[in-house]
């Protein structure tokens, strides 16, 4: 995933997780749709985008990098 220059809102950021909802685990989608209920900083925006991005296009080892990193937000 490379360097984005583009700032994406909130509501950016939801309609791509509505878009990859039915690619990741369900729990991950819940987890998330609380998250963009609250206050987050535009880097962290921008990076959940990001991962969001394709996800569903994403090779198993990708999506399991990708899975990591979002653990890494939400820790």
């Amino acid at each position: 995933m490379g360097e984005c220059k583009l700032d994406h809102s909130v509501e950016d950021v939801h309609k791509k997780l509505v878009e990859q909802a039915p690619f990741l685990p369900s729990s991950r989608v819940e987890q998330l749709q609380a998250l963009f209920q609250t206050e987050l900083s535009q880097d962290s925006l921008n990076k959940w985008f990001h991962l969001l991005k394709k996800y569903d296009l994403a090779s198993p080892e990708e999506r399991l990098k990708r899975e990591e990193e979002m653990d890494q937000l939400l820790g």
